[in-house]
């Protein structure tokens, strides 16, 4: 891992955290401000800067107005963490689960054939994605399975794949990544 991805994985940790360590109720409340989010570029809602800007580390931060890439990973990571956890209890169900990787847990939505297709041209449309903003949206129904379906997901590590994938250099990367993490998935689903 490079210093950047370390230190988005820290942070990220951090506050999946913190967020663990509420009172159920101020959780609760705070996920929900977080999915209202969703859809939204960073620093759109001014109620949720504190979520995803407090603590950034410092060469994360533009000064211009724009997101940085890193602004987006962890903004579009803590949005689809509140997503996830909707609906599933705080103490039992966190949906966050190190070791989870993206490509491996969009597979284990795919419970036959016919399924697997449907769930690969998902996961297709997601990992063809221009940009942040258009991956965060098709993310969004992915994110929405694997919630309905149980299925955790490291959302550190999900961060760390985001911010990559904001430089045309590191698409090829975490595309590769996650269809490793996707066909390994199915090797191990047969075994």
């Amino acid at each position: 891992m490079t210093e950047k991805e370390i230190r988005i994985t820290a942070f990220m940790k951090r506050k999946l955290e913190r967020l663990k360590t509420l009172p159920e109720n101020q959780c609760r409340a705070e996920l929900a401000e977080l999915r209202h989010g969703i859809g939204h570029a960073p620093g759109e809602l001014p109620a949720i800067w504190g979520a995803f800007l407090s603590d950034l580390p410092e060469e994360f931060y533009r000064n211009d107005g724009n997101a940085s890439p890193g602004e987006w990973a962890v903004y579009t990571a803590l949005t689809m963490f509140a997503l996830h956890q909707q609906g599933h209890d705080f103490r039992s169900e966190w949906m966050n689960e190190d070791g989870m990787k993206f490509g491996a847990s969009v597979r284990k939505l795919a419970k036959d054939e016919d399924e697997l297709k449907r769930i690969r041209a998902r996961f297709n449309k997601i990992a063809t994605s221009s940009d942040l903003p258009e991956l965060n949206h098709h993310l969004r129904g992915v994110i929405n399975l694997l919630s309905g379906n149980g299925i955790k997901l490291d959302y550190a590590d999900l961060a760390v794949d985001l911010y990559n994938y904001s430089y045309a250099e590191g698409r090829t990367k975490v595309r590769l990544k996650w269809g490793q993490d996707f066909c390994r998935q199915i090797k191990n689903d047969e075994n």
